[in-house]
């Protein structure tokens, strides 16, 4: 494994990060397809073996459940100083006031609730899931600001916003001298480029690192075409952010892959690391997590990296 400072920021990362929002109890209703602590303890054994130590989860994941696995792993596979953990706050708890949105309310309510689930007093990297635009951000920046002074938070970031929306809340940060956001956690694939245009420029621009959602598109980009998986079959997500005008890309990257004889999630993940903005590209609990760490031994060509470019096509951002 590869390790790499988050941004400018000092805290070093593993180059792979490993998702954790298939982890959870399928009774709470979140998926249908969560794992539980049986089902993903050899996942979490695996992450530690292959030396993936950012781990990434949120409140929302499992309505609670996939924080409170990820806690419990930590105390049984590994030590709480060996891993930077990641998670969230802004999608809907409960109807309360505070559950969910970045009011101060709910920030300050989320974080601590988090803390429990997780089994520990601090979390490396708290991130708001998406921007809240009925909340100001003064008050937003403010409050992440405190969590951080009040140590149950190292360092902030955002994830999937525009790229105005990021510029906003980190200038606010600057203007009053609050902490800054040091990631931005964005979709970012062979199949969805958009962020391209904008954000990377203004990442790059901030000394911000990205930590792409979903690099392998859902999967679309690990596999043959038209080949299903129980996820792939039930995951509504999937089905609304790629669609049959992206077979093309996921033909191109098995045509690479075949040719270097190497798995296709490998090719799709080298390419994403090609960005220089990219910091660590996350992968969810699969069997794909080898193949990501192989990955880091992979350098594309030129001719390669056309190929795998060559036939996407411009589309709306999607996961905002």
């Amino acid at each position: 494994m590869e390790y790499t400072r988050l941004g400018n920021s000092g805290l070093k990362v593993s180059r792979i990060a490993l998702g954790c929002m298939s982890f959870g109890d399928p009774s709470r209703g979140f998926s249908e397809w969560a794992l539980d602590d049986d089902a993903a303890e050899p996942i979490f054994r695996q992450a530690v073996e292959l030396g993936i130590t950012f781990w990434d989860t949120a409140n929302v994941y499992g309505y609670g459940s996939s924080e409170e696995i990820v806690g419990r792993a930590i105390e049984k596979y590994t030590r709480r100083e060996d891993v930077v953990l990641a998670t969230k706050a802004f999608f809907k708890m409960h109807d309360g006031p505070g559950g969910s949105g970045l009011s101060r309310k709910a920030i300050l309510e989320q974080i601590d609730t988090s803390l429990t689930r997780l089994g520990t007093d601090y979390v490396d990297l708290y991130q708001i899931h998406r921007f809240d635009p009925h909340t100001p951000v003064e008050e937003t920046m403010e409050a992440l600001h405190d969590v951080v002074r009040s140590g149950k938070v190292r360092y902030i970031g955002g994830s999937s916003m525009w790229a105005w929306q990021f510029s906003k809340l980190q200038y606010t940060a600057d203007l009053h001298g609050w902490t800054r956001f040091v990631s931005m956690q964005n979709q970012y694939s062979l199949m969805q480029r958009e962020e391209e245009r904008e954000m990377f420029g203004l990442l790059a621009d901030e000394g911000v690192g990205s930590v792409p959602w979903s690099p392998l598109a859902k999967g679309r980009v690990a596999r043959p075409w038209g080949t299903q998986t129980h996820r792939a079959s039930t995951d509504p997500v999937g089905r609304r952010f790629f669609e049959a005008q992206d077979k093309p890309i996921a033909d191109a990257v098995q045509q690479v892959a075949e040719a270097r004889g190497v798995p296709m999630a490998q090719i799709a993940l080298a390419w994403v690391l090609h960005n220089p903005v990219v910091t660590a590209p996350i992968v969810g609990p699969t069997k794909h997590l080898v193949d990501a760490a192989a990955t880091l031994g992979i350098q594309l060509t030129d001719s390669e990296m056309h190929a795998l470019e060559e036939p996407y096509t411009p589309r709306l951002p999607t996961g905002f």
